[in-house]
């Protein structure tokens, strides 16, 4: 078999950290790598001359390759070799009434509930490795370089508590809970009444454990529901979706959003916090690493840029009121998460297996690279369901209960 080493070995020198590759019976590139690539099989070479990620990540994870080096330092080199999925060049994969009947087909109830179950139900304990202690598997918000991830992840919670303006008595939906911090967080801090739904077993178990931990079984409750299933007539005063948005499939978002709208009351407020791919036209990331997330992290998973979304919400009869970008938030979060997750190589292996161990290392790891870039992003918009006429009895005759100013947001 003839492999491409002068191939691989010009592309080397142009890469921004030192990669050496191996094999059986050979070697290419520095000489005192940063990075080093050790190949099971020589016909492996192919991939890297061609810059398949994703197809890579598959041989990682088989245990066809390993790894030596830091996570920062192999994302450095993962995306120079990849490329920008926002180049205008790079054709989507599914295009116009495929992509449409793609979409509605995998985001069925059943299969919604089999994806999700499949993400989440991993083991709780494995995620308590690398999350903060409060579970919240979501970008964070950094006020200060300094700030901690369990410092961050309060300041995050609170922030959709104060954009959200809860006050004592209001009815919250916090739909896809997680593990209940959101949930738990406002009716301690701001004294709502809340329901939590989610569609994975562990997760439910755990938010009963929670609240009941945490005192505020008379406050809230969370079920074990998908959102299309609840009543329109379980009217809310606030709305948090949150981490959600991505499962819900690009067809389906004007549909998601309009079944949020019939649940919140007339001049009531919804905050989608959502990640958003960084390309207008990318169906998804490119060199195959979407590809790669959706085999074996996010199965059904779609991203769209925020202004297919923001058209989604306004076709749902919501009115977006304030949208935030909090991308570089993302990239820092994941790049915690990676490293608690370095460290502690050897716990998360005994709680799952080798393989789903390799996938969260190249997962963690890689999308922080990705927000780093701007390949993907990650928006908070804030909405409301305006009433049918201007209200009088409000400041300036709003038709919801957002203010005339920000201020709240960011005292």
């Amino acid at each position: 078999m003839l492999l491409p080493i002068g191939l691989v070995d010009s592309q080397l020198t142009r890469l921004p950290r030192r990669l050496a590759v191996e094999w059986p019976g050979g070697k290419v590139g520095a000489q005192a790598p940063e990075v080093c690539v050790k190949l099971r099989r020589p016909e492996l070479l192919a991939l890297v001359a061609g810059g398949r990620i994703g197809e890579l990540g598959e041989a990682y994870v088989r245990g066809d390759l390993d790894i030596e080096g830091s996570m920062p330092d192999l994302m450095s080199v993962a995306g120079a070799m990849a490329g920008d999925p926002r180049d205008p060049g790079t054709p989507a994969r599914w295009t116009g009434w495929l992509q449409k009947w793609r979409s509605q087909w995998r985001h069925r109830r059943q299969r919604d509930a089999e994806q999700v179950r499949s993400h989440y139900d991993v083991s709780d304990a494995f995620y308590a490795l690398w999350l903060d202690p409060l579970m919240v598997y979501s970008c964070a918000y950094y006020g200060d370089r300094g700030m901690s991830l369990e410092g961050a992840q309060q300041a995050k919670l609170d922030l959709i508590c104060r954009k959200l303006q809860l006050a004592p008595g209001q009815r919250l939906l916090d739909v896809g809970c997680g593990w209940g911090s959101l949930l738990v967080w406002a009716a301690a801090r701001y004294g709502v009444h809340g329901l939590g739904i989610t569609l994975s077993h562990n997760q439910h178990d755990h938010v009963r454990r929670l609240i009941v931990d945490a005192g505020v079984s008379g406050q809230v409750n969370v079920k074990l529901l998908d959102y299309r299933d609840l009543p329109v007539e379980a009217q809310f005063d606030r709305i948090a979706s949150v981490g959600m948005f991505e499962h819900v499939g690009r067809a389906r978002l004007p549909e998601y959003f309009g079944r949020l709208r019939r649940l919140l009351r007339p001049g009531g407020l919804l905050l989608n916090h959502g990640i958003a791919a960084g390309g207008l036209d990318n169906a998804q990331l490119g060199a195959g690493m979407g590809d790669f997330i959706e085999r074996h992290i996010f199965p059904g998973g779609e991203l769209v840029h925020v202004a297919h979304a923001t058209q989604a919400l306004a076709r749902g009869g919501l009115e977006l009121l304030d949208a935030e970008n909090l991308r570089p938030h993302y990239a820092r979060t994941l790049w915690d998460w990676s490293a608690r997750l370095e460290a502690q190589l050897a716990t998360a292996r005994a709680l799952t297996s080798e393989a789903t161990v390799r996938a969260y290392r190249l997962y963690l790891a890689g999308s922080a690279m990705c927000f780093e870039r701007g390949w993907l992003s990650l928006y908070q918009l804030l909405a409301s369901r305006p009433e049918a006429t201007p209200n009088p009895s409000r400041a300036w005759a709003s038709q919801s209960d957002y203010p005339f100013t920000r201020r709240h947001m960011h005292p």
